[in-house]
């Protein structure tokens, strides 16, 4: 397939999990991408992983950086001509427990990261390029912010906000520009081990589907929605959990 041809992407949080299988679905498609995370020796791995410098580069820093997103848009334009489309796909999740516990400092930490900079990220991106050339973005929300999320509701109400962020850009911005998001459910990733380590089997059973999903699903819908066979979709949360919301879980 070749429907990006000539296109770039800035996808975040992409040097494993989600964020590299959606950086890898959008090179399969035609795409050249730069790729962020903090370390760059996993970076440099995924980059080789992608096809090398030919197909992606990266810039190493923090995702909730200014001056780490700004260099990150002028390599992008620098390097491969464009920034046309934008995955905010970084999150984290540094706490578990009741929020009544939570540390204030970390609750703003995961705004922060999760939400802030998703805004930011946009703002160096329509600036430097979409405002003039029109683009598209999508968001990684999660199912855990689509309803409570006892022991990550700090994480569950930053993704709720970001799905919130996702429509009010979306209707600022449209029509030259689309912005989606794609709310998850569990992901065999390094990221969601907790959630699934040594008990698999029992924690797909409550899926509809019968299994936990793999970045390539997420990575389909997110090609999915940044391409024309989404262009008159926008504003929108996708929710891909192998059917596990229409059960009552998160």
């Amino acid at each position: 397939m070749s429907r990006f041809a000539g296109k770039t992407a800035i996808v975040t949080g992409a040097s494993r999990g989600i964020g590299l299988g959606i950086a890898e679905r959008l090179v399969a498609d035609g795409a050249t991408v730069v790729i962020t995370a903090r370390k760059p020796e996993a970076l440099a791995e995924a980059v080789e992983h992608l096809g090398g410098p030919e197909k992606a580069v990266f810039v190493a820093g923090r995702a909730d950086d200014s001056d780490h997103q700004a260099e990150t848009v002028a390599k992008a334009i620098e390097t491969f001509g464009s920034v046309d489309m934008l995955v905010n796909n970084t999150g984290i999740n540094p706490t578990y427990g009741p929020m009544i516990d939570l540390d204030l400092d970390v609750a703003r930490k995961i705004v922060d990261v999760n939400c802030i900079a998703a805004i930011s990220w946009l703002q160096h991106v329509h600036r430097a390029w979409m405002r003039e050339h029109g683009g598209a973005v999508v968001n990684i929300s999660s199912v855990a912010g689509t309803k409570p999320a006892p022991g990550i509701g700090m994480y569950g109400a930053s993704k709720a906000m970001l799905a919130h962020i996702t429509a009010e850009l979306a209707v600022e911005l449209g029509p030259d520009i689309r912005v989606n998001a794609v709310a998850p459910a569990v992901v065999k990733t390094k990221f969601a081990t907790a959630l699934y380590e040594g008990r698999e089997e029992e924690v797909a059973a409550t899926y509809p589907l019968k299994r936990l999903g793999v970045p390539e699903d997420i990575a389909g819908v997110v090609a999915f929605l940044l391409s024309e066979d989404a262009a008159w979709l926008t504003g929108q949360l996708v929710v891909v959990d192998g059917g596990l919301t229409l059960t009552g879980g998160v």
